[in-house]
């Protein structure tokens, strides 16, 4: 194994080591008694923190950062004429893109649990993180969002074998991962910047399960026909959950919402049946709390604990996280960004008690928002007013023949409930200016949309 043969007197150098994963691969790797350098292009708070952990910042990417290093870790955001990764072939050393390392990390642990799918994977992981810790099995734990119950980071070492981890499917970068058990929590079309088509996405999944052993479990939602297609062949033994399928080995029933607007419901399986009572408003999540009641059980912690492990979960940064408040609006922040998860914020919110209903809303990428456009269209039926700004680009170029406008015009004639304005400052100003008490925004999307919501709270 690569880790087990790098000289610990020499760094491992991180290209780009302010990112939500990266950040976390590197604290799990200085604390396993690394040494750990790493640059980026801009400072934030989580660069200051790993700096006070110890590791070795550097402002900017230049040749120099990588002289000494045993090995250099890069983001898929890092282009390969990056001035470190150029000098580092030069000097022969080893480059490895994020995925492939920690795929590298998961040969260090007996038991990983991979959580995957197009929605959820951020709220299930952290879901069975807190069960793992709850029920003492001391888990390591790498996740795409911030934790409170984490000590509000979004990583953990455990000393056990057991790694939960969060596993996308974005250029197959899961496939380089080493699951024992899978959570597969739904299939849909997303990324079709790197995917040609539902089939071509379903085909990474199915390579996916297939690397989990006959020892090993596979999580499934059985109310997806697209999950259940791609766990046909697989080797290890298959737990299916549902809603609507009252034949799968743990299924929901007796839904409903209690007076603070989260559901409640009954779980059954084979022996007996449980009562789950969340602490996050949203539908889609009665799917997440079921996976996690699968997976826990299939690791043996009793429905106790996963009870009381659901019901203190209170949410990941940026999933209907609150932030504060503007003119007596309340305002939440949410990091959906594909439709079914913008219908599913939206829903959530919905069952809220408020005067007027506003979103914000960024689109995230040009392909996707081209790829999804219809879809989009028929998002924000129950926004009582939708605000859209324009697209971040994150890795692509400009594109001319897709935007935001053209998106909210198209919106205007079906629904005719939304404003274009185009960048961050103006739904600021806009938005101070018309919120009312007793409002409810929606700040929605992947990029610098998450800005307004602390800008408007500052200001009021």
């Amino acid at each position: 194994m690569l880790l087990n043969n790098i000289d610990k007197e020499k760094p491992i150098h991180f290209v780009g080591i302010g990112g939500t994963s990266m950040s976390g691969i590197a604290e799990i790797v200085f604390s396993m008694g690394f040494q750990v350098t790493g640059s980026d292009a801009n400072m934030s708070t989580t660069t200051e923190r790993l700096a006070k952990s110890g590791i070795k910042i550097i402002n900017g990417h230049h040749a120099e950062n990588v002289e000494g290093s045993s090995l250099v870790v890069y983001t898929a955001a890092i282009k390969q004429d990056n001035p470190e990764l150029v000098h580092a072939k030069e000097l022969g050393i080893k480059c490895m893109e994020r995925a492939e390392f920690l795929g590298e990390i998961t040969k260090l642990y007996d038991d990983t649990i991979s959580i995957c799918g197009t929605h959820g994977k951020t709220t299930t992981t952290s879901m069975i993180s807190l069960a793992f810790l709850e029920a003492g099995k001391d888990p390591t734990v790498q996740v795409g969002a911030e934790i409170r119950q984490l000590n509000g980071l979004n990583y953990r070492v455990g000393n056990s074998p057991f790694f939960i981890l969060e596993s996308c499917e974005y250029v197959r970068s899961f496939l380089k991962f080493h699951p024992k058990t899978v959570v597969l929590l739904n299939i849909e079309e997303d990324h079709l910047d790197y995917y040609k088509d539902l089939d071509d996405i379903k085909s990474a999944f199915r390579d996916f399960v297939s690397l989990v052993p006959e020892e090993g479990f596979i999580v499934v939602n059985s109310d997806d026909s697209d999950c259940m297609d791609v766990v046909k062949e697989a080797k290890g033994k298959v737990v299916t959950i549902g809603i609507k399928n009252k034949s799968a080995d743990f299924y929901a029933d007796n839904i409903r919402i209690n007076d603070n607007g989260f559901y409640e419901f009954d779980v059954h399986n084979r022996e007996c049946v449980f009562t789950i009572s969340l602490s996050v408003p949203g539908y889609h999540h009665i799917y997440n709390a079921l996976s996690t009641i699968a997976t826990g059980m299939s690791y043996h912690i009793e429905m106790e604990i996963l009870q009381k492990a659901l019901h203190e979960f209170t949410g990941a940064s940026r999933r209907f996280e609150y932030v504060g408040q503007c003119n007596g609006a309340r305002i939440f922040d949410d990091y959906a960004h594909h439709p079914t998860e913008i219908k599913a914020t939206i829903e959530a919110a919905s069952k809220m008690k408020y005067h007027k209903l506003w979103v914000v809303f960024q689109p995230h990428t040009y392909s996707r928002t081209k790829a999804l456009f219809d879809d989009f269209i028929h998002s924000f039926t129950k926004a009582d007013q939708l605000v859209l700004i324009d697209i971040y680009a994150a890795r692509e170029p400009f594109d001319e023949t897709i935007s935001s406008k053209m998106l909210a015009d198209e919106i205007n004639k079906k629904y005719n409930n939304c404003i274009y304005l185009p960048s961050l400052e103006d739904s600021e100003k806009y938005l101070k200016e018309n919120l009312q008490e007793n409002d409810l925004l929606l700040t929605i999307g992947a990029g610098t949309v998450t800005k307004i919501g602390y800008q408007l709270i500052n200001k009021d």
